[in-house]
């Protein structure tokens, strides 16, 4: 088979941290990943550095000179829809209570149009540092009237088409927190069906936490999606509809199918009553997603002193069993005014807020913005393996401390074996 590409000095931190690769693409699919060996003289070599994107070299290979090569990141919770918005929908308390009635009140405004457009500008900033794979929230705010609620789902759909090149994207739209069986359980369940990705909701807004998560169950199963779900966004240890979410993954089989985020009540309780509850995630093949940035922001209004910041339990979650995954949440908007669509930016976040140093902590944080959320997202084809999609994001520079230190600007990204970005800023630090 002819190469379409061949990357040599490649480092796989995900694979060994000691050896350096020779990596192979052809057809958009790693060809072949093998330890590296010396290249004879009379092969043209090509540095990463002077890569020209749009020109193929025949039969040069492309030297990362030891840089980390990773498959491209996954962002498991993101909610394109609602990005850049913190300039027309304020939040001025800085709660979750005002930034969801304020995004409520400012939803009919917007077009579909515009809903795309800055959904559009989220996913190629994304991009650009590195993502390859985005799951997205979509808010479905029948309240202002279903019209509202669906041009943001035809907004989704049509961006996942023209963007099907750049980034896989799939779509959850928001159930509302007390559907009924209605016009607008019926207009849910439509959105569904037109080619969204799951069921995603936020029951523990409900004034009927129970009754919300057994009906996301029974529609979930009657539609055979996976469930993605915000859970106990809340400082408030009471608030506990993660136990709830354990226990209807259990009674429908739907271990290793469903997904909580957040999860910031559990960071609020006693020793004893978290440990129970991670065990029953873990028995129920729960996966989590931390959400650091927004939860830092949002969590703890209230307190005086000692304030909760709302960020789960991420070291004792992976300890129990539960794949953690760490994705950002919100750009911009009401919900989390700061971000810029790196996923890097958002890990280094959770290695603060969840005291993540050691060498086998960040290969870990590194895992949960690839393999673990790729698992979420059921992404099959994933990771540098030989017969995988070459999705992939290169980073100027030689260590995983590196890496999350300096978030390097240099990075190269790859999708389906095609360059999709590159920034040839390198490190102030040194050359690499």
């Amino acid at each position: 088979m002819e190469l379409d590409m061949r990357l040599i000095n490649v480092a796989l931190p995900l694979l060994d941290s000691g050896q350096l690769y020779e990596v192979g693409i052809a057809a958009g699919k790693w060809s072949y990943v093998r330890p590296q060996e010396q290249i004879s003289a009379e092969r043209a070599v090509v540095p990463l550095e002077e890569l020209d994107p749009g020109r193929r070299s025949e039969g040069a290979a492309v030297d990362l000179r030891g840089r980390l090569l990773l498959p491209g990141l996954v962002d498991s919770h993101m909610h394109l829809d609602k990005a850049f918005t913190i300039q027309s929908v304020g939040n001025r308390s800085g709660t979750l209570r005002e930034a969801i009635d304020n995004y409520s009140a400012a939803a009919p405004g917007f077009t579909k149009e515009q809903i795309k457009t800055r959904m559009r500008e989220a996913v190629r900033q994304a991009a650009a540092y590195g993502t390859t794979s985005i799951r997205s929230h979509l808010d479905f705010n029948c309240r202002e009237g279903i019209d509202v609620a669906m041009r943001t789902v035809y907004a989704a759909l049509e961006l996942k088409e023209e963007m099907k090149d750049v980034m896989e994207l799939q779509f959850f739209p928001m159930c509302p927190y007390d559907p009924g069986s209605g016009p607008v359980a019926e207009a849910y369940e439509e959105a569904l069906r037109l080619g969204l990705d799951g069921v995603g909701g936020a029951p523990h807004l409900s004034a009927d936490p129970e009754g919300s998560i057994a009906q996301l169950f029974r529609l979930a199963d009657k539609l055979d999606m996976p469930i993605d779900l915000h859970a106990d966004e809340n400082d408030d240890p009471n608030v506990r509809t993660v136990e709830l979410i354990a226990e209807q993954t259990l009674r429908y089989g739907y271990q290793g199918r469903v997904a909580a985020g957040h999860l910031c009540s559990l960071s609020a309780m006693d020793q004893a009553t978290a440990e129970g509850i991670m065990r029953k995630m873990a028995d129920a093949g729960l996966r989590a997603i931390t959400l650091p940035g927004a939860n830092m922001y949002l969590q703890g209004r209230g307190d005086r002193g000692l304030v909760r910041r709302g960020v789960t339990r991420v070291k004792e979650l992976a300890e129990a069993g539960v794949p953690v995954a760490v994705a950002s949440d919100n750009i911009q908007d009401p919900f989390h005014p700061f971000g810029r669509g790196d996923l890097l930016q958002i890990g280094l976040l959770s290695a603060y807020a969840s005291h993540l140093a050691s060498e086998q902590e960040l290969l870990m944080l590194l895992r949960m913005m690839t393999d673990i959320p790729a698992a979420i997202l059921g992404l099959t084809d994933y990771g540098v393996r030989p017969g995988r999609q070459a999705d992939f994001v290169i980073f100027d520079a030689r260590t995983v401390n590196d890496v999350l230190s300096w978030l390097p600007a240099g990075r190269w990204v790859g999708r389906k074996g095609e360059w999709i970005s590159v920034n040839r800023e390198l490190s102030w630090r040194r050359e690499v």
